[in-house]
């Protein structure tokens, strides 16, 4: 029997683009945007959650405003903690503002404190996650430099840092939040050594987590038998289920005026992936088998990033441009792209 996969978005931005007169369409009709993913397919909706955003948007007031719509429609539920006031990756893991002078001691007890004040609130309206991630893309570490551990921060040190600050944020989601699965999500989609790397030392460090995300674009992150490669021996040696926590392809390369783009060039494309609905399609099918074929049922599912940032007029919470506008599944109008049948196939 063919392992049925956990479709997901990530659609933290739609809120925003709501508010400020984006909209949604399907075969010219207007329509709220959960009614839309989830007759195309979709089983969770992905968000991100900061401390203290500029704009107001993906904080806890929102989060709570997002997840009643999530869970009215009897979605599950991906929160995704940056544990800082904006975007947290490999190349920038900044601490919240109000954190800036804590010690290691006390950005400890802050990520716990936070943590459970966000899960606190989501249980009390009714609507809990049901799986959360503990930092984002956290390969180089989090809440730098006290939990950074990469250049001349790889040490044993850093890294029984980092693993106090992760077994912080466990803490509370266990005790916070039972029913939900914790993730740790880095970057390493097609890179087994690195993702070997960071797992091991979670190993080593006695970190308690439930399943492994990974981010896979590839133009920075390889080929699909890259992926392949490396969620197979990922699933061998740590024997967790793995979800492709955030993904995208483009369908076309032509920018909206006065938006620059991260994918804009042919050579940023692999080949039989053309920029088009129909090389989108075929990436999304293909990506699906490579996450069924994973040893054991291990792979899980995958999650698009962002399938709805679509242009519009915003102040973007973190002053951010659209760049993305291109790697969604819509059209720049909102008009829901044919990519979305692949999730049918």
């Amino acid at each position: 029997m063919e392992n049925r996969l956990l479709i997901g978005m990530d659609i933290s931005f739609a809120d925003e683009i709501e508010a400020a007169g984006g909209a949604y369409y399907e075969r010219g009709e207007r329509r709220d945007i959960m009614a839309i993913l989830q007759d195309a397919g979709t089983d969770s909706i992905r968000l991100r959650i900061w401390n203290d955003p500029p704009g107001g948007f993906c904080n806890l007031e929102r989060t709570l405003v997002m997840a009643r719509r999530i869970k009215a429609r009897g979605l599950h539920f991906l929160l995704d903690f940056h544990y800082s006031d904006g975007w947290a990756d490999p190349g920038k893991q900044w601490k919240p503002k109000a954190w800036a002078g804590l010690d290691l001691d006390g950005l400890g007890r802050e990520v716990f404190r936070f943590t459970s004040e966000v899960l606190s609130a989501l249980a009390k309206q009714g609507t809990p996650p049901d799986m959360v991630q503990v930092g984002n893309e956290i390969t180089n570490g989090m809440l730098w430099d006290e939990g950074r551990v990469d250049g001349g921060f790889d040490t044993d040190g850093q890294w029984e840092a980092l693993a106090s600050l992760l077994k912080a944020g466990v803490l509370a989601v266990r005790e916070t939040a039972p029913q939900a699965e914790v993730m740790l999500h880095i970057d390493r989609g097609g890179d087994w050594p690195g993702t070997f790397k960071f797992f091991d030392r979670m190993r080593r460090s006695g970190v308690d987590f439930d399943v492994i995300g990974q981010s896979f674009y590839p133009w920075w992150h390889g080929t699909l038998d890259d992926l392949r490669g490396n969620l197979e021996q990922t699933a061998r040696e740590f024997g967790k289920p793995i979800y492709v926590a955030e993904t995208a392809y483009p369908w076309t390369l032509r920018a909206p005026e006065g938006d620059g783009l991260i994918v804009g060039r042919e050579d940023q494309l692999h080949p039989g992936y053309p920029a088009s609905v129909e090389g989108q399609s075929a990436y999304l099918r293909d990506l699906m088998a490579v996450i069924r074929g994973v040893p054991n049922g291990l792979g899980r599912g995958l999650y698009w990033w962002e399938p709805a940032w679509i242009p519009a007029k915003t102040s973007w919470s973190v002053g951010h441009a659209n760049n993305w506008s291109n790697l969604t599944l819509f059209d720049f109008a909102g008009r829901k792209l044919a990519s979305w049948d692949a999730l049918r196939s």
